[in-house]
């Protein structure tokens, strides 16, 4: 019985949002919600774009700071190596 009484509730509950929902016409306000909001949208995915290309950057130039580090210690481990056989 209860399951009978929610599935009558959840029944309509949807007939009356059809009812509704297909009978009136987004007002003035709600458009400009939406036009702000698609707004929004764009400046945040221009923003994301923005911040994957700094990103990118960044991984150059640690890879490159990376690279010169590698070359620098076997720079040393050359050094030394020559200073020991002096």
């Amino acid at each position: 019985m209860k399951k009978s009484i929610a599935g009558l509730v959840v029944a309509g509950a949807m007939v009356a949002t059809l009812a509704t929902g297909c009978s009136t016409r987004p007002s003035a306000d709600e458009l400009k919600q939406l036009e702000d909001l698609k707004a929004e949208v764009a400046s945040l995915e221009r923003e994301i774009s923005a911040k994957e290309s700094e990103k990118g950057a960044l991984m150059k130039a640690i890879a490159d700071k990376t690279a010169l580090l590698s070359q620098c210690e076997k720079d040393k481990a050359l050094v030394q190596e020559r200073l020991r056989g002096m």
